[in-house]
């Protein structure tokens, strides 16, 4: 076949655009691979009409298909003695493009640059790179333009050396030279530690985005649940108001004028909170993509370059996840205004006020308080006190009923209805119902909890704390730490101390317990809805001597 020019596209299949493989000729004359035509007739199987992929012409019945095997040897005959296509133009390199270091004329874009030969190449001239031995442990990277900042302008030697104490690429004679004291090592090893740190950022800056959307939706949903709670409160009192004489209809405009300047406010608030949002979710997606782009670099010297260079992570705005609990919405303004129905005369001088504190009181927790230092904790510090008439027989109280003991023996308890009778259960005398904090100290294995008072106080598992849906309790034993609620256990992962400290805010339904040492690392943290009065109590485990003890907070 000498002298015969040839392109490619001549032997290739129109369907897959590769060179044909089992080609076959249809009746119109023009060739597919067997397997394309017969996936282009399959989707076609429906409409029993077959059609020719390029000129249309159809075939009704499907035609059988048989190899041409002239056409087959002639492919297989052209692929052995090289049929190439000439490079199409986006093949060159232009002004952006890496070109190819070996090229003569008109370069073609690099597809790989090697680190060792310090240079780039097409797809023609790195093929030795892939079959020669010679070249098999030169290290091919994608097309890079800085190629040069590799060479060390002191020797004129690759630089695949990193020295930690100038924080600068090196080469081997620097190490032994003016580095010589310094602390080296290569710059894959660097490399390595540096991606590590990288990745770790990149977890981190993942882990914040994840948070500060799931905190975007719940904003979104709490303006929507103000807005509609708003709305039926305006409805609700409209038709409380319509009921009443002339004398009500200007209170009635002011109650609503109340509100919707409520809304305001508070939406105002949410919408702050999202543009706040907002801009750290764009700034750590900015980052992410960082990162991510320097962890795709290849080079370890430009990889190092580039990492040095990037600024800190600017902190983040919000300290914790945002879980949005209503303290109040409007409901309470229908419930005042229809309490004030049949008291006219009251609700225009003495009660009108109780409309306008409902409408004030509404509020959103845009924020979950979380405790950062004892000295914070403190200002909600509750002394706690326990009931002896809730102590099992077994438990002894001393130090002001501010310390348990697991007993041998049954203590001289009267008999009592609030007396727990199947575990080592005792309950505060306090009832908690605001923000409080509290710490225990404890040996050996303990349960610090929360409970509704109506929990009871005898039988198998409903009276055990954690176990019914009246009670919360962090289980401390030995070296495990878990969270039990209505039987179900939650592994906390934080290590024990011998000290738990417990924060409650009951309007809010926040429940957080706290390791304690030199500083207070959280544990978890409980978010729901109380609907009764709280109060502490512990539950020790069967073995004689041990403790638990309701600090005092000085």
């Amino acid at each position: 076949m000498a002298g015969v020019q040839l392109h490619i596209e001549t032997f290739s299949c129109s369907i897959c655009l590769d060179l044909l493989k089992v080609p076959v000729t249809l009746t119109c004359g023009h060739s597919f691979c067997m397997d394309c035509i017969k996936d282009h007739w399959d989707s076609e199987e429906q409409k029993r009409i077959y059609s020719c992929p390029q000129c249309r012409e159809l075939f009704m019945p499907r035609s059988e298909l048989k190899k041409n095997t002239m056409l087959a040897d002639l492919v297989e005959e052209l692929k052995k003695t090289g049929l190439h296509a000439a490079p199409a133009d986006h093949c060159y390199a232009g002004a952006e493009d890496v070109a190819c270091d070996v090229c003569t004329g008109r370069k073609l874009k690099a597809l790989k640059s090697c680190l060792i030969c310090l240079a780039s190449y097409c797809e023609e001239h790195l093929q030795p790179h892939h079959q020669s031995p010679a070249f098999k442990k030169h290290k091919l990277v994608e097309p890079s333009k800085n190629l040069q900042e590799n060479i060390c302008p002191r020797h004129d030697e690759v630089m695949k050396m990193f020295c930690r104490t100038d924080q600068q690429c090196i080469c081997y004679l620097c190490s032994v030279d003016q580095h010589k004291d310094h602390d080296t090592v290569t710059a894959a090893a660097e490399r390595t530690e540096k991606q590590r740190e990288l990745d770790l950022s990149k977890e981190k800056v993942q882990q914040r985005l994840q948070d500060r959307d799931r905190d975007m939706k719940v904003l979104q949903q709490e303006r929507k649940t103000l807005s509609l709670s708003a709305d039926k409160a305006v409805k609700d009192t409209d038709e409380v108001f319509t009921e009443m004489t002339r004398l009500l209809q200007k209170r009635s405009s002011d109650v609503k004028q109340q509100i919707r300047s409520k809304l305001e406010t508070e939406v105002r608030r949410v919408t702050d909170a999202e543009e706040k949002l907002q801009q750290e979710i764009t700034e750590l997606k900015k980052r992410e993509a960082e990162l991510k782009q320097l962890s795709l670099t290849h080079d370890h010297n430009q990889f190092l370059l580039n990492y040095r260079s990037l600024s800190a992570l600017s902190p983040s705005t919000h300290s914790s996840t945002i879980h949005v609990r209503p303290l109040r919405h409007f409901e309470d303004v229908t419930a005042a205004v229809a309490k004030v129905r049949g008291q006219l005369q009251d609700v225009l001088t003495e009660t009108w006020t109780n409309i306008s504190l409902a409408v004030t009181q509404v509020d959103v927790l845009l924020t979950e308080p979380e405790l950062k230092t004892r000295a914070e904790s403190f200002r909600y510090s509750q002394e706690i006190t326990l009931d002896p008439n809730t102590a099992n027989t077994r438990l002894l109280l001393s130090e002001g009923n501010r310390k348990v003991t697991l007993m041998y023996e049954d203590q001289s308890y009267p008999h009592h209805t609030d007396r727990f009778t199947g575990w080592y259960q005792v309950l505060s005398k306090e009832s908690l119902t605001a923000r409080c904090y509290w710490e225990v100290e404890w040996t050996g294995g303990v349960r610090v909890a929360v409970t509704y008072k109506n929990i009871s106080r005898s039988g198998s598992d409903e009276c055990a704390f954690g176990y019914n849906d009246k009670s919360w309790a962090l289980d401390c034993y030995q070296n495990s730490c878990q969270l039990v609620h209505n039987s179900i256990w939650t592994d906390v992962s934080d290590g024990l101390s011998s000290r738990v400290g417990v924060y409650l805010d009951h309007r809010a339904g926040l429940l957080s317990f706290y390791r304690v040492s030199d500083t207070m690392t959280l544990l978890h943290r409980v978010q729901t809805t109380f609907t009764q009065p709280l109060y502490a109590g512990v539950y020790l485990y069967p073995s004689p001597g041990d403790t638990a003890e309701f600090c005092k907070l000085e």
